[in-house]
């Protein structure tokens, strides 16, 4: 195994598997998860996740927002079933039948022209069904026309009319008012399906906050997607019910020490000045990175189990740190940018909100050019270095 010293992804597999275990035990025995591995599962890797679940009974398959991140899946050889949460586009037809992807449908139109391929094929074209209950996003409108709209898709030749779903636009939110409001349009649709005894096998309206929150809700499917990493979609969901593990955990290392005199400049612009002589270390991980511009004169790392303050403004390859009162700190020492250290710990929350950013879009955000180390049992089972 190779050693990456300048930064590395470290993600703990076991994380992943205990909070799909947790969440599994929210949505009883007869429901199954599907695993959201959008952005590359969400920054964390999504082969090595995927490829983990594949034993899992109660994961039914995965969800990605595009078809070349599905089809990237089943290459990889992943034999569960893989759905397209986002737009699969008309070239791209041909594709997602051979590969068995399964499409979202949301208009008459292109289910009529995918049915048209899977029939030219001698294949079978997969549907879930996208209802738009309130996100205002993609998905059929709730109402009647909608209604004999996927009567008609129902009857195509070639076509499986696997799933329905719809996505929650505030259930992260404390008010579930208009939560509560798009399950029953939801509810709504279903009920007129079973009235035209249009058989579909999956119906599927919770994601991570409604796994969490409203339990209760649950159908045949729930979507794992944020949480699934150890992440809450909010601060507003109920934590105590779900004991959510972080994943991902971001460590680099010392590459130099020096002391600076009162009135030193440090970094791009000035924007910090020694008041005092000080003592600091510098950083190899910048916005080329993903790691976020934001921190610049606010955000901190670990290192020596203490708080080190960044100092001016992030670069692109490299960051500045303040190590006056941590004792003995030199080249090659380890540097916690996002996890534990001895009793301190950095979350990717706390770094979100020092940089205005969404923990989504932090963890997505990091680059491909930082390797993740995959461990599973304290041992390390695998590397993904885009460099070899």
């Amino acid at each position: 195994m190779k050693s990456y010293s300048r930064v590395c992804a470290d993600i703990n597999l076991d994380a992943v598997a205990c909070n799909m275990e947790q969440m599994k035990n929210r949505i009883g025995q007869e429901a199954r998860l599907v695993a959201v591995l959008k952005t590359d599962g969400y920054g964390h890797g999504a082969i090595p996740i995927a490829e983990m679940l594949e034993g899992t009974e109660y994961v039914w398959g995965y969800a990605t927002a595009s078809l070349e991140e599905a089809v990237l899946l089943k290459k990889e050889g992943i034999r569960k079933p893989v759905l397209v949460l986002g737009c699969v586009f008309p070239e791209q037809y041909e594709e997602m039948i051979r590969n068995e992807i399964r499409a979202a449908v949301y208009t008459e139109e292109s289910a009529a022209a995918m049915a048209r391929m899977a029939v030219e094929m001698g294949k079978t074209a997969y549907f879930h069904i996208k209802i738009d209950t309130g996100m205002g996003r993609i998905g059929f409108p709730v109402c009647k026309e909608s209604v004999e709209q996927i009567a008609c898709i129902s009857s195509y030749e070639n076509v499986c009319l696997e799933g329905m779903f719809t996505h929650f636009a505030k259930a992260d939110e404390t008010d579930k008012t208009y939560t509560l409001e798009q399950h029953e349009k939801f509810q709504w649709m279903k009920h007129k399906m079973e009235e035209k005894q249009i058989h579909i096998q999956y119906y599927d309206c919770d994601n991570s906050a409604g796994i969490i929150d409203l339990p209760a809700m649950r159908h045949d499917l729930a979507r794992a997607g944020i949480a699934m990493y150890g992440l809450y979609p909010s601060k507003e969901v109920k934590k105590e019910t779900v004991k959510l593990k972080p994943a991902l955990e971001l460590v680099s290392h010392v590459i130099y020490v020096k002391e600076v005199e009162k009135g030193t400049s440090i970094s791009y612009g000035g924007t910090f000045t020694a008041q005092k002589k000080m003592k600091v270390a510098t950083i190899p991980v910048g916005y080329g990175d993903g790691y976020p511009r934001a921190l610049s004169n606010k955000g901190e790392v670990l290192i020596h189990g203490k708080r080190a303050k960044i100092l001016g403004r992030i670069c692109m390859d490299q960051f500045m740190v303040d190590v006056t009162d941590i004792q003995d700190v030199s080249f090659m020492d380890r540097v916690v940018l996002v996890g534990k250290d001895g009793k301190e710990e950095i979350t990717v929350e706390e770094l979100s909100d020092l940089s205005g950013r969404f923990p989504y879009e932090f963890v997505c955000c990091l680059g491909k050019r930082i390797p993740r180390n995959y461990w599973r049992g304290g041992k390390l089972i695998r590397q993904s270095d885009s460099f070899s």
